[in-house]
């Protein structure tokens, strides 16, 4: 496999001096802040994973519930994405961006009133309504800004966001269940919705503030610059068979866009039933402290954050993306197979889970620069945001199954077979279903 004579003459262009000052330029603009975004977004989904370790102590709630409550976010998420990543297109991302990160703040924090689990599964659904197109919409927005060509490490990059949570929210939320327990009257878990739920709606003003909707827009681009970038998307090549050109409307017609839907349903649906119950998965290896347990799911995730930049990169240098994302989830669902050999053995199964990690983090940003280069401009908004919402009802089922799975067995290992299918029925599906561009088939004869 080596880049097409095309490609090789596009990764020329685009790494002379002036393009590398001029992506840079934007990187340091878009990226930290919407980096910073996405890591309290994903918090604020995930935390659920470890304030249930106490809230069924504390509140009406046994595995079934937690996994419906886990799994209905998802169901907001679905419904609504679309509109959103339609309605971004028309006013704009910073209108769109404050609107979300308003209401899924004030969700996420509400959070901590739930007592019931009617109002628990109310209060998830609500939280997936009011997050619904954030993501979608800063992949789109991501498409205005950079050629195809250097999508790949930009979206790892910013979808590191979830792996750095992952390092982090382990220790902090494990410290926040432990020692804020009894703080005010509150239990820990209820600290822990407060804490982590309000930095959205001050990022959210932040984001309205400090960018604009689209190049032509920033003062902070000179017009040598701005020139610049249009040319880079000029000489764009993609390096997977794109749909033919066409609008919203022309696209729910044709049917990769559904198989690519699933592709990301089955990956999803893997990846959160390791999110969701990670922190239960390690708890059963013998560790009891809330603390340790947050402190032993971080060591995975870190490994994550480096192996998907990494990986990104690679993918980028070599312009292929199918095999890529193949390979990371064989990766996955082969460190996820030693995990469960090595049952028991707390520091084996680290790193095999570390292992798996790597493939895991890697898999999601290698399948969205795949995804917008498939799609056709007229058509990036509304399919990427379908693609998006109908691959989260992978998680909307697949706690709930698994946590079925884990009460009817008694038993994590089944869990983990289950999700490992998931993943590798992902990458055969994407094989099969996306066809290499021309030019990347006449670099590989």
């Amino acid at each position: 496999m080596h880049p097409s004579a095309a490609s090789k003459g596009l990764l020329s262009l685009l790494e002379s001096p002036a393009h590398k000052s001029l992506f840079s330029k934007i990187d340091w603009r878009l990226i930290p802040l919407l980096l910073i975004a996405y890591m309290i977004a994903y918090l604020d989904r995930i935390n659920i994973g470890y304030a249930q370790l106490q809230m069924k102590q504390t509140l009406p709630f046994d595995e079934a519930v937690y996994g419906l409550g886990a799994g209905i976010f998802f169901v907001g998420y679905f419904l609504f994405e679309v509109p959103s990543n339609l309605l971004l297109e028309r006013i704009g991302a910073r209108k769109t961006l404050l609107r979300i990160m308003l209401l899924w703040g004030l969700a996420a924090t509400a959070m901590m009133f739930v007592s019931t689990p009617f109002q628990f599964y109310l209060v998830r659904f609500l939280l997936g309504v009011f997050e619904a197109g954030f993501f979608p919409g800063v992949i789109l927005y991501f498409t205005y800004w950079y050629p195809s060509v250097r999508r790949g490490q930009v979206i790892a990059t910013f979808m590191s966001a979830t792996t750095i949570v992952s390092v982090i929210a382990g220790p902090l939320c494990g410290s926040i269940l432990k020692y804020f327990d009894g703080a005010g009257g509150l239990h820990g878990w209820q600290w822990l919705f407060l804490v982590q739920g309000l930095p959205a709606l001050i990022l959210g003003v932040l984001v309205y503030v400090l960018l604009e909707d689209k190049p032509e827009q920033a003062a902070w681009l000179s017009k040598d610059e701005k020139a610049l970038l249009a040319e880079s998307f000029q000489h764009d090549e993609k390096d997977v068979e794109s749909e033919p050109s066409g609008t919203f409307g022309q696209m729910l017609k044709d049917p990769k866009v559904y198989v690519l839907s699933f592709v990301y349903l089955l990956l999803l649906g893997a990846t959160y039933t390791m999110v969701f119950w990670l922190p239960t998965l390690i708890q059963s290896w013998g560790i009891k402290d809330l603390f340790l347990v947050g402190v032993y799911a971080a060591i995975p995730n870190a490994a994550g954050v480096i192996g998907m930049i990494l990986i990104g990169r690679h993918s980028d240098k070599w312009h292929e993306r199918r095999w890529h994302y193949a390979a990371c989830v064989g990766i996955a669902a082969l460190g996820l197979l030693i995990t469960t050999l090595l049952q028991g053995n707390l520091v084996g199964s680290i790193l095999a889970l570390s292992f798996a990690v790597i493939g895991i983090a890697s898999a999601t940003p290698l399948f969205f620069a795949l995804t917008s280069e498939y799609l056709s401009t007229g058509a990036a908004a509304g399919g990427l945001a379908l693609i998006s919402s109908l691959g989260n009802l992978g998680p909307a089922i697949s706690p709930t199954i698994n946590g079925l799975i884990v009460r009817s067995t008694g038993d994590n290992i089944y869990s983990m077979y289950f999700v490992m299918a998931l993943y590798l029925l992902s990458g055969l599906l994407l094989l099969l279903s996306v066809r290499p561009a021309p030019s990347a088939r006449l670099a590989m004869a």
